[in-house]
């Protein structure tokens, strides 16, 4: 059944909160990426993917690919409240003998497609299980979620050449656009605009949207689904940290857990957002 704009937003702020709770109790990770990227994440698992929680290996499932891998805590809240498993794992998050690993690794977590972690690898995955959906004749989109830090990697152009190659118009790709990485501004480290006229010129079909806006995200997976013949890049500009004020913007809070007293202050922001 279809959610509304509503009921996903919500979901999105409930994500958030456990992302928070989780860096706070792991004492460890990357909450900036990880709010930033929680709106798409939300879009893809409650409203747009094709996919089983019981059912996980479902060949005709949707796959989803978090290529930024350090912004897991996003992918395995969406997991929990989807029911892949139990939302008490979650505060086991970076503890030992815990499936829930500060990057994903599909050999130890239920509903991951891929182990990542090493950025700029994720397109290339999401090529080939494109490409072998076309080969079986099977039905299922694939799904790549980028930093833009990341897409300074050459690797990624490699498989954005490949995937226009190939027309595969079920590869769909998201740059979460929120213009910081670790050691600062994107421009500043390696410019990687002007993105659009770039994966123009490879041969994709571009998108440019608010990636923290809920019916932005919808309208341009709608457009992706039925776009035929190439695949489709959806430039999301988001803010990092989006939704906790004094992490929004931030580079800092790139990869450092909030403090128990910050914790407390961004749980009150989130819980006092108005939906």
């Amino acid at each position: 059944m279809a959610k509304s704009v509503i009921e996903l937003k919500k979901i999105a702020r409930k994500i958030r909160v456990l992302i928070i709770k989780m860096l706070t109790e792991a004492g460890s990770g990357h909450p900036g990426g990880s709010l930033s990227i929680a709106d798409i994440i939300t879009a893809l698992y409650f409203e747009i993917m094709n996919h089983d929680p019981k059912n996980p290996k479902w060949p005709q499932r949707d796959r989803f690919i978090l290529s930024k891998g350090h912004c897991v805590p996003a992918q395995y809240a969406a997991l929990a409240l989807c029911g892949y498993f139990d939302e008490e794992l979650l505060m086991t998050l970076r503890k030992f003998n815990s499936p829930l690993q500060g990057h994903p690794d599909m050999t130890r977590t239920t509903g991951l497609e891929i182990s990542s972690g090493s950025l700029g690898q994720g397109l290339s995955v999401g090529c080939g299980m494109a490409i072998a959906g076309k080969y079986d004749q099977k039905d299922y989109r694939v799904y790549v979620a980028m930093g833009d830090g990341e897409i300074q990697e050459g690797q990624v152009w490699e498989a954005a050449m490949s995937a226009a190659h190939y027309k595969l118009d079920n590869l769909c790709a998201f740059i979460d656009y929120n213009k910081l990485q670790i050691d600062g501004k994107v421009e500043d480290i390696m410019n990687v605009s002007p993105l659009q006229s770039k994966w123009t010129a490879f041969g994709w079909n571009v998108l440019e949207i608010d990636g923290n806006n809920m019916e932005e995200i919808l309208n341009a997976c709608y457009k992706a689904k039925n776009t035929k013949d190439n695949p489709t890049v959806i430039i999301a500009h988001t803010t990092k940290g989006k939704g906790v004020s004094f992490m929004e913007g931030v580079v800092g809070f790139h990869g450092v857990a909030p403090t128990k007293e910050e914790c407390e202050k961004a749980l009150k922001e989130l819980q006092e957002e108005v939906i």
